[in-house]
């Protein structure tokens, strides 16, 4: 898999404006939402994404920055319980011993660190933080992204990517804050990080499993897990 293929960060062939194609569903247009101090927002109303306009974007450097403050300690028990968000339902779906990618998974992967408690084998990639391209280059039992999705710039590709990374009978486990109230979209707390750029409605990524045959389950709030077929 060629590095080109890998677009978590920015990329120069991407034009997220009014009018442009969705680089969520990739059918869809984007439209105007609505503008918050100053950041602009576009809805496609095919998938129902909203979407980050690329001139409100970050640049690397200052989005670097930004994850370089979280502070993802496996050993603190809040975030661990957060975590068991994604990784109970998990455990449930694979074997012990199976080959795992914790993807765009920051400068302190405590996801991968509690699987590998769990008896999983764990691979990490991430742009900044573990960019080795060497990771992508063979297929996994399952793919964890947590609070990855909705700092994706091409979102459909990523997706794409996943896809081509996952063994068939393979699982993918998605945490993410779903959108579902417009009226409260301003002062959201997910849409005040700036380097959230995509937002997904549970049907959105309805849609993006019907568009990659996958089969997707939502075994708690803001989590979705995805099956690819045999």
């Amino acid at each position: 898999m060629q590095k080109s293929e890998v677009v978590l960060g920015k990329a120069s062939d991407v034009n997220v404006c009014e009018g442009a194609t969705c680089t969520v569903c990739e059918p869809g247009v984007l439209t105007h939402f609505r503008a918050v101090k100053g950041q602009n927002y576009l809805r496609c109303s095919h998938c129902e994404a909203t979407i980050m306009a690329q001139a409100s974007w970050l640049d690397p450097d200052e989005e670097q920055a930004v994850y370089r403050l979280h502070d993802n300690d496996p050993n603190d028990p809040g975030y661990r319980a957060f975590l068991e968000k994604l990784t109970l339902p998990m455990l449930d779906r694979i074997k012990p011993g199976a080959l795992g990618l914790d993807f765009g998974c920051g400068p302190g992967p405590a996801l991968a660190a509690m699987l590998r408690e769990a008896g999983m084998e764990m691979a990490l990639y991430d742009p900044f933080f573990y960019p080795s391209q060497s990771t992508l280059s063979h297929p996994y039992d399952f793919i964890t992204c947590t609070e990855v999705v909705e700092h994706l710039h091409q979102p459909a590709k990523v997706f794409n990517q996943l896809d081509a990374l996952l063994k068939p009978g393979g699982w993918l486990g998605i945490m993410t804050c779903f959108q579902t109230c417009d009226e409260r979209f301003d002062n959201w707390h997910y849409r005040r990080d700036p380097t959230h750029v995509v937002f997904y409605r549970e049907a959105t990524l309805g849609l993006i499993a019907k568009r990659l045959g996958w089969v997707m389950a939502v075994p708690c709030k803001n989590v979705a897990i995805f099956h690819k077929p045999l």
